[in-house]
């Protein structure tokens, strides 16, 4: 097995490691190399490849950065048409922010988006919901 090297800020890392404690894991390595392959898997469901899609995606944010916004006016900008709407709400107590989009496209260009809302220093997690604007009225999932 390849031993790779991870850079990771300390509030994250203390993060992983509450994780493993946690969860049982053997070691930071475990958590990693799960957590990969979760991500790798994602934008793989394909039942939405192919299709245009629609959907929500939430990012939260922690706050005590002024680049945030300026990440968050770029993101809006670059995918640009792939937003249908947007919405942003600040935390009240803890100065956290919510930026909330409405998204059309297909699988790749949300994942990509995605894979950038994520990718900024300041996210704390990003979640969303996608399904296919063809089977409107249909569900998505009839063997559930």
């Amino acid at each position: 097995m390849a031993v790779v090297s991870v850079s990771m800020d300390d509030r994250l890392l203390e993060r992983v490691d509450e994780f493993v404690a946690d969860h049982g894991y053997t070691g930071r390595s475990e958590v990693v190399r799960e957590a990969v392959r979760a991500l790798l898997g994602e934008f793989r469901d394909r039942r939405l490849a192919d299709r245009n899609l629609a959907g929500a995606v939430t990012a939260l944010f922690e706050y005590d950065s002024p680049d945030v916004e300026a990440r968050m006016t770029e993101l809006r900008r670059e995918h640009g048409s792939l937003i249908a709407s947007n919405a942003h709400h600040c935390v009240r107590d803890n100065g956290g922010c919510v930026e909330s989009f409405v998204v059309e496209g297909d699988l790749a260009e949300i994942s990509a988006f995605v894979a950038k809302l994520r990718a900024s220093a300041e996210t704390v997690t990003v979640e969303y919901s996608l399904a296919p604007t063809d089977a409107i009225g249909e569900p998505l999932f009839p063997d559930r």
